[in-house]
């Protein structure tokens, strides 16, 4: 199959992109470098040393013999996109390609202005690239659980069946975003929706939860094809920022109470959680809502495990409560459903499975790069 990956620099996005070319498929990624410049100018750096696109393909190349084609373009620029897709004709397009982080949406107005602008508009270039060159192409496109909030209900997978005054109908589950990215998200899903129903589009939103570890089958074959990890308060999820601080000594930083709960799974469940979406396609005009975690924890229970994990590594971990710098509940009900993946055949990677054999001890190798400036939190909802 040919398969467009956007984002392909990215965390997911490159473990992506070698995963399905290690699985036989036709492999393009697109990618213009934003997240490592943001990154940058975070005043952070991936701990992971990584390569520039065109370095990694031909180390994936001398590798596995395969190859993936390389496009730097901004997917914001609809006549590249266009361009791209017209002479590509993906059969699959995954779309990771977005700024992922709450805590950068909210840093101040621009922040939050060129987070929803970014989004949302390259989005609409990749669905009507799709749409005006008339291709019968499944868009997988990166959701996020956070679309969701934290509503007092159980949260069903996208959709939800109304009772109203005697009459029902299925409409999009509720949605309550964490951040002004969570909204741009959410957006996302409107417009791909309306798509569906308007142009016949094939989607698949997947709903993702955190993701976490850095280890995949491709990744541990050669040090050139490591993929990024961010541990700063700005693209370091909570558990990655965990795992960084128990390597290095720093007490690991609990917001709050730590009873936030939140959907999680491993990098490896994501590359299966996209290939089977990819390989059981929507049919024409259905728009399919995947809720893509495998385990919820509590923030506190996190950080637990992450002690628990260092102890056999014999490490010292300390654990800390610190001011929650977001508007958050601190405890709250979460029951999200989380059905449809494990039905097409997921075969989860528990936290217990990855902690200390994957995570911790890859990063054991590179804490020396750590930047410790960079792990605070300083940006704050209010």
């Amino acid at each position: 199959m040919r398969v467009l990956v956007l984002g392909g620099d990215g965390y997911l996005g490159w473990p992506t992109a070698m995963s399905l070319s290690a699985h036989g498929h036709e492999v393009a990624v697109a990618d213009n470098y934003l997240r490592r410049q943001m990154v940058t100018e975070s005043g952070s750096d991936s701990l992971t040393p990584i390569l520039n696109l065109p370095q990694r393909a031909r180390a994936w190349q001398e590798v596995s013999g395969r190859t993936i084609d390389v496009h730097l373009i901004d997917l914001r620029d609809y006549e590249l996109v266009n361009g791209l897709v017209r002479e590509f004709r993906p059969e699959a397009v995954v779309h990771y390609g977005q700024i992922p982080s709450a805590p950068y949406s909210m840093t101040d107005r621009h922040h939050a202005v060129f987070t929803q602008l970014n989004n949302i508009e390259n989005n609409l270039n990749v669905i009507f690239a799709i749409v005006e060159n008339d291709l019968d192409c499944h868009l997988i496109k990166l959701g996020t659980m956070g679309e969701y909030g934290c509503p007092n209900i159980d949260i069903e997978e996208g959709f939800i069946e109304i009772e109203h005054k005697g009459r029902t109908d299925t409409l999009p589950f509720p949605k309550m975003p964490h951040s002004w990215y969570h909204a741009s998200k959410v957006a996302d899903s409107t417009n791909i929706h309306f798509a569906t129903r308007v142009y016949g589009l094939r989607a698949t939103d997947l709903n993702q939860g955190v993701v976490y570890g850095v280890s995949t089958e491709q990744t541990v074959l050669d040090e050139r094809l490591l993929t990024r990890f961010d541990y700063d308060e700005q693209f370091g999820t909570a558990l990655n920022r965990f795992c960084l601080q128990a390597v290095i000594g720093h007490p690991l930083t609990v917001y709050g109470t730590g009873g936030q709960t939140r959907g999680f799974l491993n990098i490896r469940d994501t590359l299966a959680c996209v290939e089977l979406a990819m390989l059981n396609p929507a049919e024409p005009g259905e728009m399919r809502v995947y809720n893509q975690f495998t385990e919820s924890f509590s923030i506190r229970d996190l950080a637990l495990e992450v002690q628990m994990a260092g102890k056999e590594l014999g490490l010292d971990v300390e654990i800390r409560e610190i001011d929650n710098p977001r508007t958050e509940a601190q405890e709250h009900y979460y029951n999200p459903t989380h059905t449809k993946l494990l039905d097409l055949g997921l075969q989860p990677t528990l936290l217990s499975e990855d902690l200390v054999t994957a995570t911790l001890s890859t990063l054991l190798e590179y804490k020396d790069r750590a930047i410790y400036e960079a792990i605070a939190p300083r940006t704050r909802w209010r």
